[in-house]
């Protein structure tokens, strides 16, 4: 039990910070579409064809349109993808309402680019799923460790003291309080970062090799990219396939040969940008192929729920508010455990602590 100890302090005190800042940035994603406060954000979704068609031709007629992310019933804006990080917010007939050189210039691209990657990309992701794995011990190892001391029981929201024996029980209670919480958020989050603990986790489902592939994306070649796509062809084409489904995101090519692809969102899917996807030659605009989400093995199916549970896109203002306390007793948590490893030490520690350093 003492070695488990020794583990939990020194887990918090490492990767504290990093889950106390990855727990307050989601917190304030949760509600990024009342903040965002750019004129038409709260305008009704006009999902017709015709509507979401004549947008598309405008807005990607703009120099170095890359994609769009097509409004829905939360945020009334399609956001229009540039080159470089550049990017625009426009009205659903497609008149620009605010635009960005780079993700700086709009905190909820930057918020989110540090709650995804740490703004270091693909390195980012590794180190938040470290931290996810490292916070999923912390709360089963704070668990187990709260049950010596579980007569001692006392709820608060925040310490009596700001001194280390406060802030521990503190810690330990609040923490036994928010782990079914803290083991959702951390669980989904950490899902969507590292695909092999997201295989294992819907293990139970179906086998992992079928999830695995009708997770990844076939594999279809074209001719290059067209000087003008018939993006209302291509629409129309995705709508005479899925009739009640919803636009959510089309994506030009990377690369020569690569196709044009849509995702789309059926009404029984619980990702908000859905995972039925149609595919497009990016020269010819015909249709390669089409995934109905709907029609995914059961594992892929669990794993698509992963993301609207994490960030609260199911369950209504009941499951936000949820996740709201979850957040923000990760972000007091972890800041505290940090605060008491190496600011609020006991004295004897310290002089263990510098007595090793001395005979290194």
């Amino acid at each position: 039990m003492n070695l488990l100890d020794t583990l939990h302090r020194w887990t918090g005190g490492l990767i504290g910070l990093v889950l106390a800042l990855l727990g307050l940035s989601g917190t304030i994603l949760l509600y990024e579409h009342l903040w965002i406060g750019v004129p038409g954000a709260s305008d009704p979704l006009r999902g017709d064809l015709a509507s979401v068609a004549a947008a598309t031709e405008t807005l990607m007629a703009a120099p170095g349109a890359q994609g769009i992310i097509y409004a829905d019933d939360r945020f009334g804006m399609h956001q229009l993808r540039l080159e470089q990080g550049a990017g625009a917010y426009a009205s659903q007939s497609g008149e620009i309402a605010a635009r960005w050189a780079s993700q700086w210039e709009r905190p909820e691209l930057w918020i989110f680019d540090f709650h995804h990657h740490l703004f270091a990309g693909d390195n980012g992701e590794w180190v938040i799923g470290i931290a996810g794995l490292a916070g999923l011990f912390f709360v089963i190892s704070g668990a187990i460790l709260w049950w010596r001391t579980r007569r001692t029981f006392q709820l608060r929201l925040w310490p009596r003291r700001l001194s280390r024996p406060s802030i521990v029980m503190h810690h330990r209670d609040l923490g036994i309080i928010v782990a079914p919480l803290l083991l959702i958020s951390i669980v989904t989050g950490t899902m969507m970062i590292f695909r092999p603990f997201a295989l294992g986790m819907v293990a139970p489902f179906g086998p992992v090799a079928e999830t695995a592939r009708a997770l990844e994306p076939p594999k279809y070649k074209g001719g290059p990219l067209a000087a003008k796509p018939d993006y209302a062809a291509m629409l129309t084409k995705a709508r005479r396939r899925f009739p009640d489904a919803e636009f959510r995101i089309l994506s030009l090519p990377r690369k020569d040969g690569d196709p044009i692809s849509l995702r789309m969102k059926q009404p029984a899917e619980w990702l908000p940008n859905g995972r039925t996807t149609l595919w497009f030659d990016a020269a010819t605009g015909d249709l390669l192929g089409a995934r109905d989400a709907l029609a995914m093995p059961p594992g892929a199916q669990a794993f698509n729920m992963a993301f609207p549970i994490h960030a609260s896109r199911v369950g209504g203002w009941a499951w936000r508010g949820l996740l709201t306390v979850s957040g923000l007793s990760l972000t007091l948590l972890g800041s505290l455990a940090v605060w008491t490893f190496w600011f609020r030490r006991p004295k004897a520690a310290k002089r263990r602590a510098q007595a090793a350093l001395v005979s290194i």
